[in-house]
């Protein structure tokens, strides 16, 4: 299922929002989608994104890649993301069942994973060719 048509208006880049308790890896993978043409944004839990998206109805990201790890989503989150209706991609450890009942999401993946595995996922959930393209073989 291809996003790109959601959250771009001319002449921007599409919006993904990261929410992730882990610095490091929110802000590789924010450095990552960036030199993918990306308006990345990170935030620490779901509470503070979801106050972002009520204060900037008019920047919604295209998608939201939610690493559920440590993250405390309440019922109301959960109801209010489902009537927001954001796309998300779920980040969660295998066999956790973390990612039921979160809101609309498109895909999860699965610990252990690499941020360009994350970043190739996004890409192809935006309907953009993976950034990984092989080296042409006549350029040395």
């Amino acid at each position: 299922m291809a996003l790109s048509h959601i959250g771009r208006r001319a002449g921007k880049e599409p919006s993904v929002w990261i929410v992730s308790t882990d610095q490091w890896p929110r802000a590789y993978l924010r450095a990552e989608l960036i030199e993918r043409g990306y308006d990345a944004v990170g935030f620490v839990t779901m509470k503070d994104a979801l106050i972002r998206l009520m204060l900037a109805r008019s920047r919604r990201p295209a998608l939201m890649v939610v690493d559920l790890h440590g993250q405390d989503l309440t019922e109301k989150m959960r109801a209010m993301l489902f009537r927001e209706g954001v796309a998300m991609l779920a980040i969660a450890d295998v066999g956790s069942g973390e990612d039921e009942r979160l809101g609309p999401i498109v895909a999860t993946l699965r610990r252990p994973l690499t941020i360009g595995a994350i970043a190739d996922t996004i890409d192809r959930l935006m309907g953009r060719a993976s950034a990984a393209l092989p080296f042409p073989d006549h350029i040395h």
